[in-house]
């Protein structure tokens, strides 16, 4: 009974572990047999490859891990074969895997279309059975589509940090392609490969296919260089899409959509441990790439933190962004920063000519506001500076109780002079004694 209730416990998580992975990764998981072939993988093969004969090859080798189809169910890697379907100057490269003697399922296929002037447009579209509706991914484009926002197929469940530099590309560029050349060459014969079920080439061996998070795993560090230089898009390029190749050469395997249905290829998904022995695997297979990835993941990081410190630190009340704003004013004269100048420029200021109707000089701000503001013509006298002016107007006071003082002294001490200047003339002093003196003579 408690095996039982464990048991049941971890079906549990595990089903709302894959409920929520589905959920947050709806680009990249797309719980359909194509999350096992990277078209973003197969499109810059296409890129590099020199003939087709070459793609198939390299396609298939387990030494570039982007094969990791197993459609038929026999636990072995299916092998995928390459063909041209030529339309006009349009060649629809299908890729397709035979899953019986008798039945083949396309996986995806390419369109390339040469124009009249030479230019060359390419898409790669996965099967909608394989992929569901409209998976197209195709270069980006630098012509009409330049401010277009890529979307890519595969996000990276939001864990790829590095910032991307989109690189995008024009049909001139795409018709310099090696395998773009080599089969728009007069000499080029269309190409069918010649395997098929029960008969593959020797150099081939088949394996086991890896989990799908283990597939994941080793192409996540190569996200960031898909995304670089391909795009999700969302219709067909080519007009004759549906009439040419959908209605009439598509092949499809009602094999695999049973299966599908069924949900036989959900085993897949059951080994999230296995990431990270995928990620390993990358690392060393391509020990650069991994530390490139590795290093520039650690400086955006590094990045954000510091940005997120910065954001943090600005106060709320807009002091810094006042401070930004005034330090960007022109300024003529040389800073002032001795405070006592402050008084005596606060003194002449009031005979300028102001600009700004209400300055306020704080404190703090004072040196910058009269730096301005002596280089500035003003029209406003309502500058408010509460430290200065009254100093100024204390010392003004001042001045003015002291001379009153002073001249009142004065007009005291002149009127007590004329006064007694006054007494002397009308009224002289006059001796009994010399009087009576005068008389006895």
């Amino acid at each position: 009974m408690k095996k039982f209730v464990i048991t049941s416990i971890l079906l549990a998580f595990f089903a709302t572990g894959s409920t929520l992975m589905a959920q947050n990764n709806k680009e990249e998981y797309l719980g359909l047999p194509g999350d096992n072939l990277n078209l973003y993988a197969v499109m810059k093969l296409f890129q590099h490859s020199k003939t087709l004969e070459e793609f198939e090859r390299n396609l298939n080798d387990p030494k570039t891990n982007i094969n990791n189809l197993d459609l038929n169910g026999d636990n072995l890697v299916d092998y995928i074969k390459v063909y041209d379907d030529v339309d006009g100057d349009v060649h629809n490269i299908v890729l397709q895997v035979a899953v019986g003697p008798k039945e083949n399922q396309d996986v995806a296929v390419f369109t390339v279309q040469r124009f009249d002037n030479g230019q060359v447009q390419i898409q790669l579209t996965g099967d909608e059975e394989l992929y569901g509706k409209n998976y197209i991914v195709e270069p980006i484009f630098d012509n009409e589509t330049a401010g277009e926002t890529p979307n890519p197929g595969y996000t990276g469940n939001n864990r790829t940090t590095q910032s991307i530099t989109y690189i995008r590309t024009t049909p001139v560029e795409i018709s310099g392609w090696p395998l773009v050349r080599f089969i728009y060459m007069p000499s080029y014969t269309v190409w069918h490969s010649p395997w098929y079920w029960g008969y593959n080439p020797t150099y081939w061996h088949p394996w086991n296919p890896f989990s799908w998070h283990y597939y994941y795993g080793y192409h996540y560090y190569w996200n960031n260089d898909y995304y670089a230089h391909y795009r999700r898009w969302d219709y067909h390029r080519y007009s004759r899409w549906n009439d040419f190749y959908y209605a009439s050469k598509r092949s499809y395997s009602p094999d695999v959509n049973h299966r599908i249905e069924s949900g036989t290829y959900k085993a897949t998904y059951s080994h999230p441990d296995q990431r990270k022995e995928g990620e390993a695997f990358f690392a060393k297979a391509h020990p650069e790439e991994y530390r490139r990835n590795t290093i520039s993941n650690s400086q955006n990081n590094a990045t954000r933190r510091s940005d997120t410190q910065i954001r943090s630190t600005e106060s709320p009340n807009g002091n810094k962004a006042a401070t930004t704003r005034r330090s960007t004013t022109t300024v003529t004269s040389r800073p002032v920063s001795n405070p006592n100048v402050v008084k005596s420029s606060e003194t002449t200021r009031k005979t300028t000519t102001v600009t700004n109707k209400s300055v306020v000089n704080h404190p703090v701000e004072r040196n910058d506001a009269v730096t301005r503001r002596s280089s500035s013509t003003v029209v406003n006298k309502s500058i408010t500076n509460s430290g200065t002016k009254q100093n100024v107007q204390n010392n003004k006071n001042s001045g003015q109780q002291k001379s009153t003082t002073v001249t009142s002294a004065n007009r005291r001490a002149d009127k007590k002079n004329k006064d007694a200047a006054t007494v002397k003339k009308e009224n002289p002093v006059k001796d009994p004694d010399n009087n009576d003196s005068n008389r006895r003579k």
